[in-house]
């Protein structure tokens, strides 16, 4: 009897419930609808049709890219904290993996929630029972955007964008991966910073970003790794939130490197907190962090 128990819970575990979009989606219109409350009770205007506008995009993405638009949540989750006199919570990072199980989506949507709770809570905010509402057909595209949405609307609630300072603080990241990258395939880095450019702009960091993603997708293509396509987050007027959401996406795709060099247990540091930056040390730091990057070669290791 107990050796049937045991193949018995045994092979629940094979059995284990598989998320879907569609719970991923709801939970995320959970936390949209906990942001539109808060701005409700500050008194915060909300502009949602020129927020979808401006944060809507069509491209196949991959959970990897869905689960950092999270961690930009986080980050302005605690924004909003040290807004209101509260410790910062430094947000959950993981290890590399080639391949992010949707489930872990899930996961931080429930963290971001827990956080939102109890920002209420310490703020004397009434707390009101959610309503889950059930949909269908969902994509992680459709998460991605929803949560794209979400972190525009902090931006309202924070009233603020992310600082050139915060956006240097995850480029450091970048390069904190790049450079353990690097000496892990024992690839000598004699790179050094770039001239600064005291005109650079959010732009200017945009289109090295994109080129830094460029690299690591030939990187991928080599390892045969599916890529994404990125160029649909062009557009005419950048901000530094803007930079610091590719920074994100640069972090997610670095992951899979790691993940196939045997990196899987170097997690991305958590970023420092930095002042008085300006968009001239973040355009440096992202051309030194594409120096690097055209360094690596995953055969290098082998």
């Amino acid at each position: 009897m107990r050796q049937i128990i045991l193949i018995f819970l045994l092979t629940l575990g094979l059995f284990a419930k598989t998320i879907t979009p569609n719970e991923v989606y709801t939970q995320a219109m959970l936390i949209s609808d906990e942001t539109h409350y808060l701005l409700k009770h500050y008194g915060i205007k909300h502009d949602h049709d020129g927020i979808v506008s401006r944060t809507a995009i069509k491209t196949q993405l991959k959970p990897r890219n869905v689960w950092q638009m999270t961690y930009e949540i986080a980050i302005k989750m605690n924004i909003l904290r040290t807004a209101h006199k509260l410790p910062i919570i430094e947000p959950v990072n993981m290890s590399p993996v080639l391949n992010l199980n949707p489930d872990l989506v899930y996961e931080q949507t429930q963290r971001i929630l827990t956080e939102i709770k109890i920002f209420k809570y310490r703020m004397g905010i009434k707390n009101r029972e959610l309503k889950e509402k059930i949909y269908t057909n969902k994509t992680p595209l459709d998460v991605f955007n929803l949560l794209r949405k979400i972190s525009a609307s902090f931006d309202e609630l924070n009233q603020a964008e992310f600082t050139p300072s915060y956006v240097f603080g995850e480029t450091m990241r970048v390069y904190d991966d790049l450079t353990e990258i690097l000496a892990h395939l024992k690839i000598k880095d004699n790179t050094i910073p770039t001239a600064r450019n005291d005109k650079a702009t959010p732009k200017d960091t945009f289109k090295v970003s994109m080129n830094i993603l460029t690299k690591i997708k030939q990187i991928q293509f080599s390892m045969g790794v599916e890529s994404v396509d990125f160029s649909v987050f062009k557009k005419d007027e950048l901000t530094p939130s803007d930079v610091f959401t590719m920074s994100q996406m640069i972090i997610a795709e670095l992951q899979t490197i790691k993940a196939y060099i045997g990196l899987e247990h170097y997690i991305t540091p958590a970023a420092t907190t930095y002042t008085g930056k300006t968009p001239t040390d973040v355009e440096q730091l992202m051309n030194w962090n594409l120096r690097k990057v055209s360094l690596i070669d995953i055969k290098a290791g082998e």
